[in-house]
């Protein structure tokens, strides 16, 4: 089951609790999850597809020699589900729309940018809102 999106605009969380694009910071054992997909999105814009981002994110938290890199762990890793990009804590946390391109690459845009505004008010993608953080009370 291929999880990559196309031509599609995740926004941030209706509940993110940033106006702006913030970067993860670091913990003292290392990099965290998030850090990572920051600066592979960051650094490297729409260089790689969902998947490949998960998987890169993995292997490089876990410290997975790159000779041990190969297809059998990559389909040991997506033998199991894995959520989405619309429950990262980019768009959830950190302020971070995420666009697919038409080849199914990404790239980060803070918020506040104007870039992510031309997604959100333009017709050129279908837009997708991240998680929410907290389930809605019903009133």
């Amino acid at each position: 089951m291929e999880l990559n999106y196309y031509d599609t605009f995740i926004t941030v969380s209706r509940d993110c609790p940033t106006e702006r694009g913030m970067v993860p910071q670091d913990k003292k054992s290392g990099k965290t999850k998030p850090g990572i997909e920051f600066e592979l999105a960051y650094n490297h814009p729409y260089t790689y597809t969902q998947e490949q981002l998960l998987y890169e994110v993995h292997v490089r938290h876990r410290d997975i020699p790159e000779n041990e890199r190969g297809s059998e762990l990559w389909d040991s890793f997506f033998a199991k589900p894995h959520p989405c990009l619309r429950a990262s804590m980019l768009p959830k946390k950190y302020g971070w729309g995420i666009h697919f391109n038409a080849e199914g690459k990404l790239a980060i845009y803070p918020v506040e940018s104007p870039e992510y505004r031309a997604f959100v008010d333009g017709d050129s993608v279908r837009l997708v809102p991240a998680m929410a953080n907290s389930k809605k009370k019903e009133g």
